[in-house]
This record gives C-alpha cells, sequence and structure tokens, in this order.
C-alpha cells in the first residue's frame, strides 16, 4: 500500500465499528460531518446515537460502487475507512456477524427514531439509507455474504450453480 493509500486506508481493523457488513471494505471512527452518503449512498449509512459515524452496510457490488465508496474514503477527514477486510476476514467472523444481526437490526430501528426527525436533507436522506440497510438485512445480504464465505474459502467468488457455505 502506498503512503497515499495508508492516509486514505488508515482505518484499523481493532477498530472498526460493529456495524460494518464484512467484506473489504469497513470504517473505524470516522468524521461527524455526514458526507458518506454524498458519495456512496448504497453502501454508506450512519450509526445512530454516535454523531454520524460511518460505516459500509452493503460492500460494493461493481467497480462504480467501489469508485463511491473509495470517494467517501477520501472525503473522510479522520482517514478511518480501510480496505484490508480480505486479509482479515475469517469464515467464523462473518458467521459469527451474522449471528447477531438482530443487534444490527434493533440499531436500525433506533436510527430511524433518530433520523426520522426531518431536522434536515442529511437526515431525510439518512431514512432513505436505513431503510435500504433493513430491506438488505431481511433479503440480499444473506446470499451476499454466502458468496464472500465462499471467496473467503476458495480463493475466487462461486460461479453459477455452485454450491455456497451455509451461514449458520
Amino acid at each position: 500500500m502506498t503512503d497515499e493509500d495508508q492516509k486514505l486506508f488508515g482505518g484499523r481493523w481493532e477498530e472498526r465499528l460493529w456495524l460494518n457488513v464484512p467484506g473489504p471494505f469497513y470504517t473505524a471512527e470516522t468524521d461527524t460531518c455526514w458526507t458518506g452518503r454524498l458519495h456512496a449512498p448504497d453502501n454508506v449509512l450512519y450509526a445512530a446515537g454516535c454523531e454520524s459515524v460511518e460505516y459500509v452496510f452493503r460492500q460494493p457490488r461493481d467497480p462504480r460502487e467501489v469508485r463511491n465508496v473509495v470517494a467517501a474514503a477520501n472525503e473522510e477527514s479522520f482517514g478511518e475507512y480501510a480496505c484490508d477486510g480480505d486479509l482479515r476476514s475469517t469464515p467464523p467472523a462473518v458467521r459469527q456477524w451474522w449471528a447477531e444481526r438482530s443487534r444490527v437490526a434493533e440499531h436500525m430501528v433506533g436510527a430511524l427514531a433518530e433520523f426520522g426527525r426531518g431536522r434536515d436533507r442529511y437526515e431525510d436522506d439518512a431514512v432513505l439509507g436505513v431503510l435500504d440497510f433493513q430491506a438488505y438485512l431481511a433479503d440480499g445480504l444473506a446470499a451476499d455474504l454466502r458468496a464472500y464465505l465462499f471467496r473467503l474459502e476458495e480463493g475466487r467468488y462461486p460461479e453459477a450453480g455452485e454450491r455456497l457455505p451455509e451461514l449458520g
């Protein structure tokens, strides 16, 4: 990693926010400037009760979303995004995160209450992100995490028809 990359992706695995969905990108103690969703609304959300600490709620699905997450990281003034999750994630850790998803779901309920006050456009946008994450948690995330488990175990993403590992 270059010095520039280390400045941009300086987040530390040990300090990552528990809300980050397992995958290559994650955040630690980010700033409170509400900029992440301006660049990556399909991937970044703000934690409730944390003065808008950013986290990755959906890993990028295509090159455009990767560029968007990198743009969000570039805007984050503390340099607390990271992109080394593939080197640090383990199948047991992914399964543990999934097993504790009810904690994430509870956080989303609190986030809706906090951001639903609609005081400004940032909170309005955060509500849209929470609703998106809730829908993804209910339908889609499990399949993505199973594919990610396959990648961690096999070193590649699965091809159509290949059996995926179970989450629990």
